[in-house]
């Protein structure tokens, strides 16, 4: 690692981590119910009022939780796959995982489950389900003799994504009643996290996330080509399949908890890109904690825009995030002439 690029990686690493503490203090601090910087210092010496003690612990810090490592679930997800497709427009989702998640969590909402498996509702895991079985079906349509081409997975990704959009607005039109939670539920948010959630969704993330570092070595040989991966001994292939296992795990657990939160997966990890090179092995990691960062402070400003009510976080993400992707066009644009 040469000396400029050493030095781009520390300077990312001072802005962030002040900025992720400065996130936590802000989510802690900013809501409804309202919390000063005297009563946090008093919950962390243990002389907190009994109210100030309950938004925090059952109110605050799960929810704080949840979006740091639900953004960071998404940002490395992205990171992978944008490597992996050698496109900096993937995502997640381009292989159908918020698409099926949200027919999924439709098809909950619309049939009124009430069932829950230890706080995670029949939402939450439906939409997981809907994921996996939506990523799962769209691998089998690109698979041609057991070989998958990123041609064919993008295709598959895209059409399955429209068919279960579809089936999203069948079920709206036809469960009239429940159309404005189907619809506040494909926006995004944190409004319903609890510990539960935090407890069954955040160690799947984690888990996941880590095992995505586990091939930055193998995403930075993958850069220069197929046929050169398979001469330094590295089998794309096997590493596609199981990154795609990965990072539809990782983005199905966040979106499960969360409901459709787009551009994270792709602004952070681009935006950190464009500084600190295309190496994973700083890229995977700083793309975690950006993205946790990111959607840590999307989420407190959704409950500070407006003084009357929460809007959701995906709103946020989208309002920031269309610009930056408008912005990704034109740049790929001008690089081509």
């Amino acid at each position: 690692m040469d000396k400029a690029h050493a030095g781009k990686l520390r300077l990312v690493i001072a802005v962030l981590l002040p900025l992720g503490i400065a996130a936590f203090v802000s989510a802690f601090l900013f809501g409804s119910s309202g919390v000063s910087l005297k009563d946090l210092l008093a919950l962390m010496t243990g002389t907190a009022r009994a109210n100030v003690h309950f938004i925090f612990f059952n109110l605050r810090l799960p929810r704080a939780i949840l979006a740091f490592v639900s953004g960071g679930a998404l940002s490395i997800s992205g990171a992978c796959l944008q490597g992996m497709f050698k496109n900096p427009m993937a995502d997640s989702y381009v292989i159908g995982v918020s698409a099926g998640a949200a027919l999924g969590a439709t098809a909950a909402l619309a049939f009124s489950s009430t069932r829950a498996f230890r706080g995670f509702g029949a939402v939450n895991l439906f939409a997981f389900i809907g994921a996996l079985a939506a990523v799962l079906l769209v691998y089998r349509l690109a698979s041609t003799n057991g070989k998958v081409t990123t041609f064919s997975l993008l295709l598959s990704g895209i059409a399955i994504s429209t068919l279960s959009t579809a089936l999203v607005y069948c079920f709206m039109i036809i469960f009239r009643d429940k159309m404005e939670h189907i619809v506040m539920w494909t926006m995004g948010s944190f409004t319903s996290a609890s510990w539960e959630k935090v407890f069954i969704a955040v160690p799947v993330m984690l888990v996941a996330s880590a095992l995505c570092l586990c091939f930055a070595r193998d995403l930075n040989i993958m850069l220069q080509g197929d046929e050169a991966a398979r001469h330094l001994g590295v089998d794309a292939g096997r590493v596609r399949r199981s990154l795609i296992v990965l990072t539809t795990v990782a983005a199905a657990s966040a979106v499960s908890v969360s409901g459709i939160i787009g551009f994270v997966g792709l602004i952070v990890p681009h935006m950190l890109r464009l500084v600190i090179g295309p190496d994973h092995r700083a890229l995977l990691p700083l793309s975690f904690f950006g993205g946790g960062v990111f959607l840590l402070i999307a989420d407190t400003l959704a409950r500070l825009v407006l003084d009357s009510q929460e809007i959701p976080v995906g709103v946020i993400t989208a309002i920031i995030g269309v610009p930056f992707f408008l912005f990704l066009l034109r740049r790929g644009r001008r690089v081509k002439r």
